[in-house]
Parts: structure tokens; sequence; C-alpha cells
């Protein structure tokens, strides 16, 4: 089946930093913002989010990991996606905390390449989910400069609940620029999320102090959706009406981004 009709708007492009090669959908004008899907994939509702981000005065930049760009989400295509791919894919690691993913090098190129286009303060980062700890991990590369990391899923194993899925020296990177160019970072997550203990908010704010913003919302604000506990507090969880307590959420997001590059 087609489902491009949900990135009609965008522009598509193939990016390869010498490992992999991977499909970008671009659309905007001003600094880069960088959206990194959840599970499944690049679905509508990721994409509903960037057109936000795009109407706000950024250029979105949305990768296709894994997973059909704009193909909806269900529950068999989810599950489809875990084990046909994430599960066997080098590009990924899905249990083990203390170590981010090999495919944030790549994302980290792309961060370098799209703010030599598009100019600005720096780069915005969003990752969501399984992707979510990838934006502190982006750090390493300077252009990023505002990092935010919706429902972090990794590790997910429960020994791991405490875990952030990025190494020592990309923490401590992170920590260091934080302070040293004054810089912060957003977290988000529903309470009562098993997806994302209680115990890895606690490390990130132990880890960075104030410099850690974050936002925990009540469940009974959620968007209903296909998971028992609402999740997803940017896409498929999102009330998106004014006032709501997750669009308030998104606005802050977005409020973030365009304050730290410059839009």
């Amino acid at each position: 089946m087609d489902h491009s009709a949900a990135l009609k708007d965008y522009t598509p492009f193939d990016f390869d930093n010498g490992r992999w090669t991977r499909t970008v959908y671009r659309r905007g004008a001003g600094p880069a913002v960088i959206i990194i899907h959840e599970m499944p994939g690049l679905h509508p509702l990721v994409v509903r989010f960037a057109d936000h981000v795009a109407a706000a005065g950024m250029t979105v930049f949305l990768p296709s990991l894994f997973g059909e760009a704009g193909r909806p989400v269900s529950p068999g295509y989810s599950m489809g996606v875990i084990l046909k791919a994430i599960c066997v894919q080098r590009e990924f690691v899905m249990w083990r905390g203390g170590k981010s993913s090999p495919i944030v090098d790549w994302l980290r190129a792309l961060a370098k390449k799209v703010h030599g286009e598009c100019g600005g303060k720096g780069v915005g980062a969003v990752g969501m989910c399984f992707t979510g700890g990838y934006a502190l991990a982006m750090m390493t590369e300077p252009s990023v400069v505002a990092p935010v990391l919706s429902q972090p899923s990794m590790p997910l194993r429960k020994k791991n609940a405490a875990g952030i899925d990025a190494s020592p020296a990309e923490i401590a990177c992170a920590k260091d620029r934080l302070e040293k160019e004054n810089l912060s970072m957003i977290g988000l997550r529903f309470h009562g999320d098993p997806l994302v203990p209680a115990e890895r908010f606690d490390t990130l704010k132990k880890t960075f102090g104030n410099r850690f913003e974050a936002i925990e919302l009540d469940p009974k604000d959620a968007a209903p959706g296909p998971l028992k506990n609402p999740h997803s507090v940017l896409t498929v969880n999102l009330e998106d009406r004014p006032g709501t307590s997750t669009k308030r959420a998104e606005e802050r997001v977005i409020a973030f981004f365009k304050e730290r590059t410059g839009a």
C-alpha cells in the first residue's frame, strides 16, 4: 500500500554518512530540527508534530530509520517492526544500558550537514520512545544545542530501569556542554508509563540537575491510544486542542527549539 500522502508536503533525499544510507524528509525554512521517529516508524502523527515545528519557523528533517514512512500505527505493524527489523539490525541497541546505538553516528553527521545548510545557533533534536535517548547522545556533535528526550524507553530490561542509552563519555560530554554553553534539555513522560520508569527520570535529574527540564504528565490528560498506558507524549497521546496539558507540553518543546536554535 502507498503511504506517501502523509509526507506529501515534504521533500525526500538520501543521506549517506559513509556507513549507512537513510531517506530523510525535509520541510520548512529556518534553523534545523531533527525529529527522530518512534516505533513503528515515521507515522502520520510524527509528521503532524513536525508540521507544527515547521509552522513555527524552523526546517524539520525527518529521517526514516525503520518501518514504512507514512504508514499509520497499528499493533500488528508495530510488532512486525520489532521482530523483523530492530532486533536484528546492527544499527540499533535494545537491551543494554551504558551505550548508544551505532545509528547515532549517522544522526550526528546529519546534524552537522543540516546546520551547515540552515544556519542559526545550532540544531534541535528530539528522540521518541525507542529513539528517546538519541538526542542526548547526539550532543557530542557541537551543532546540537537543543536536545529533547520524549518518553525515552531504552534500555528495556527492568534491571536497567534507571539506565540511559548513552555511554559515559557521551553523558560527560553533554554535562560539560550544558554548563559551558549554558544549554539545557527537556524530557517528557506520562506518570505510570512502564516503558519509561520513574527511575530513569530520577537518573536524568541527578545527572544533569537544573539543566534537565522534566515534563511529567497525568495519564488522564492523554488522548486515547493503542497501549494500555499512555506513552507517546508528542504524537499518539497528544490531545491536539488548545489548553490541554499535552498541547502545552508540545508548545513548550517548540518554544525551546525556537529559543535555542535562534528561529
